[in-house]
């Protein structure tokens, strides 16, 4: 089956890592948080996952992160596992995934950022990936398997493209490596709560404070925070701290349970909205 790909004309502001740039400045012009929410792709379909994206955005979701299924999928908990089993048992593939990119762009000014394993990447071709991701409008690229180290592979190729390298820094991570972590970023520093994979969590590490205060001291990029967030009530307790929030797995698990039909996608809209007013109150 043939791919298709959007013929609307991509905006010129849609592209590359810039927009993810003016997406913080606003909102810290407006005295605001961003809200980054996360959805596997092509779970249950990738036709869902566009109307998924758009009602995410339309409900409050400043960056929109789409999670590419991968049959090993180190640092996801068990929801979004199985969400990734679901979508590749649906024929999910990466060029069926950057197809939807350029469906998408055309239709929210959200920043689009994808997070995949470093393995599917290199077998597409660096080069021909993050070539074909800014063609059709990603923004951002996360990939939680790939150290600081071995960036090499990726950096050149996604900073030629204007893709935005987005890395993950834990609450192990010494000082020294948070401040290289740090000097490689572009868009924004993905903070990890806590250790361990993706899920939701009844609490916040104690330690939450005095780590994203390490991070601010090395690096002027906003600072998002992920894993285990899944309540107005964490994010709330966050949003004095960070510049952004990461909540990927309620959200997942929530379309699991109510689907995507129009009272499904209204349920999502009001938990979406729910957190939206956390962050802003």
């Amino acid at each position: 089956m043939s791919v298709q790909y959007s013929n609307t004309p991509l905006p010129t502001e849609g592209l590359g890592e810039e927009l993810l740039q003016k997406t913080f400045d606003t909102l810290r012009e407006q005295g605001k948080k961003a809200l980054i929410a996360y959805v596997t792709a092509g779970d249950p379909s990738l036709d869902a996952t566009e109307k998924i994206v758009l009602s995410l955005s339309g409900a409050g979701a400043d960056v929109i992160e789409l999670g590419i299924p991968y049959s090993d999928p180190l640092a996801d908990g068990p929801v979004i596992q199985q969400a990734s089993q679901r979508a590749l048992k649906a024929g999910t593939t990466l060029e069926g995934i950057l197809a939807l990119v350029s469906r998408l762009r055309p239709q929210t000014k959200a920043p689009l950022v994808l997070m995949t394993y470093v393995n599917p990447i290199l077998q597409y071709g660096v080069e021909r990936f993050m070539s074909k991701a800014y063609a059709v409008g990603v923004n951002g690229l996360i990939i939680p398997d790939l150290p600081v180290e071995e960036w090499v592979l990726v950096e050149e190729a996604a900073r030629e493209h204007r893709i935005a390298l987005l890395p993950l820094v834990a609450p192990t991570s010494t000082g020294e490596r948070i401040k290289k972590i740090c000097a490689l970023a572009r868009g924004f520093v993905y903070c990890v709560s806590l250790t361990g994979v993706t899920g939701m969590r009844t609490g916040l590490s104690n330690n939450i404070s005095e780590f994203l205060a390490r991070v601010r001291e090395v690096t002027t990029l906003p600072i998002a925070v992920g894993f285990g967030i899944s309540t107005p009530e964490q994010v709330q307790t966050l949003k004095s701290r960070c510049d952004g929030v990461v909540v990927g797995s309620a959200i997942v698990s929530l379309l699991a349970k109510v689907g995507t039909g129009a009272e499904g996608l209204a349920q999502v809209r009001d938990f979406v909205g729910s957190l939206r007013r956390a962050l802003d109150s």
